[in-house]
């Protein structure tokens, strides 16, 4: 994700380098290239001191989005104050993500925080810091670009609801502000022409896709991601001033839902221990850990794993996994993956397979909706290979609390030696249809193999005919539930949880 919010950035820039030369935005090409190499090598260096102290691997992408996202907001200058203001900028936003964090977890938008705290300063009077709080990005120019490139990074977050719900409110929060204080002046009111100046003259677009879906700062549960985006909608789309200093708008405004989305959230980093890995399928392994502090998730959910070493690729040191043990089971927490690629493994699998048992990582986090809803309607889980570790997790949570639910579990796998936690599925009761190639030995009487049949939208409906009374979930690859969306788009509600592995 560093790497696509990066190269779209990168893409913004050019773009407003080259309308510069057509006097389409306000600054010029000079100032935006300045600016930015001021603010990449501020940012770059505070952050290699930070991480060489701390011991963490130099993440370059995150240096370089941060200044960008400042040299959108911020007034570019080639002044030497506003060279400085930029500097300081840079400088507080890089070490905000060390000094203002939770157990490892940013806890206000790196980018924001600068920029907030350059503005007030120069508004308290701070002369020698020559750069402000613009938004210059709001502009028409730049509203088709900013639009496309930000739903880019959206569609991959899968944020686009929470941003759109953002900028609705935003919007018309703008538009009603803009009536009032037109009536106020007795000046007549043209919606139409508020309307293209919210959308297209303000920071909404790059504030909501760019900085707003921020994962680091989001809480974890969707309905509080919706909340967040509705409290810094409202205090952007109607600034409140304060003293008659500054206003709580833009920035700010993301400041204070940074802070409820904290509030929300309270994640942060959870050391664990290694205690044992094993294999559950000739492909599949299972790592059990011992937390060593309070670790607080819902069965169903997902965690992200820190595994810091050397020379880690793009893609970072962190990787998501569904959770395998029930909340019930903690001390205990027990992750699973699938080997893959054993030829060309990625850098973070190289260093996952060779920690051994004694070894010390953390969890950055946990998040998802993919957890069952409450009362006692039935309930369809349909899971291809390793994609069944949340249904494990919910499975032995409800058998731990004695919670009885009606479920049926259909289960996909190349062939019945992939068929992972099988002797827990089994002491669960769950009914289970096994979709495999070759029969699977000894099944107990509530499973039954399918025949061999590839499971698709006709049969999912043949083998689970009370589907529109059920809630379904599913966890695999997108191919098998783009195969089944006829099908599961007919049961009473649908969560997913796709995986393309890592």
């Amino acid at each position: 994700m560093y790497r696509l919010v990066l190269i779209d950035l990168i893409a913004l820039a050019v773009i407003a380098v080259l309308l510069s030369f057509a006097g389409l935005v306000a600054p010029t090409a000079l100032e935006i290239v300045v600016s930015f190499a001021v603010l990449a090598a501020v940012i770059s260096a505070a952050d290699a001191t930070a991480q060489r102290m701390l011991h963490l691997p130099w993440r370059i992408e995150s240096s370089l989005v941060t200044a960008l996202i400042l040299l959108f907001v911020l007034q570019p200058s080639v002044r030497p104050d506003g060279i400085l203001g930029l500097a300081v900028a840079g400088l507080l936003a890089a070490v905000s993500k060390y000094l203002i964090a939770w157990r490892g977890r940013h806890v206000l938008n790196p980018a924001a925080f600068g920029a907030a705290v350059v503005t007030i300063a120069g508004g308290l009077g701070a002369d020698a810091l020559g750069t402000f709080s613009s938004w210059w990005v709001g502009t028409p120019a730049m509203a088709l670009p900013v639009a496309v490139l930000g739903l880019a990074v959206l569609w991959r977050t899968e944020k686009v609801r929470i941003v759109l719900v953002f900028l609705v409110i935003a919007v018309g929060v703008a538009l009603v502000r803009q009536a009032v204080q037109a009536q106020g002046a007795g000046l007549p009111f043209a919606a139409a022409d508020a309307l293209g100046f919210a959308l297209t003259q303000s920071p909404f677009l790059f504030l909501g896709a760019f900085m707003l879906s921020e994962p680091l700062t989001m809480p974890p549960r969707r309905w509080q991601q919706f909340s967040v985006a509705a409290l810094v909608g409202v205090l952007a789309g109607w600034p409140i001033p304060v003293a008659g200093l500054f206003t709580l708008g833009q920035e700010r405004a993301l400041l204070i839902g940074n802070l409820l989305a904290f509030s929300f959230a309270l994640r942060g980093s959870v050391r664990l221990v290694l205690e044992q890995r094993r294999f559950v399928t000739p492909t599949a392994q299972e790592l059990t850990f011992r937390t060593r502090s309070r670790l607080r998730f819902v069965a169903g959910q997902y965690l992200e794993l820190d595994v810091p070493h050397r020379h880690p690729d793009v893609r970072g040191t962190r990787r998501e996994f569904s959770i395998v043990s029930a909340p019930a089971d903690l001390p205990t927490l027990r992750i699973a993956y699938k080997e893959g690629d054993r030829k060309h493994p990625s850098s973070y699998k190289r260093a996952l397979a060779s920690a051994q048992p004694g070894a010390v990582l953390a969890v950055t986090g946990t998040w998802g909706d993919f957890v069952l809803p409450r009362g006692d309607a039935p309930i369809l889980m349909v899971a291809a290979g390793i994609g069944v570790t949340p249904f494990v997790s919910q499975l032995r949570q409800l058998r731990a609390t004695g919670v009885q639910r009606d479920v049926v579990l259909v289960y996909v796998a190349s062939e019945a030696a992939e068929l992972a936690f099988r002797d827990e599925l089994e002491k669960t009761g769950a009914r289970t249809v096994v979709f495999t190639r070759d029969e699977p030995k000894d099944l107990p009487g509530h499973w039954t193999w399918a025949q061999g049949a590839r499971l698709d939208a006709a049969v999912l409906e043949r083998v689970v005919p009370d589907l529109a009374a059920r809630h379904a979930f599913i966890s695999g690859p997108p191919r098998l539930i783009a195969d089944l969306a006829p099908a599961l788009q007919k049961a009473r509600s649908l969560t997913t949880d796709a995986f393309a592995g890592y």
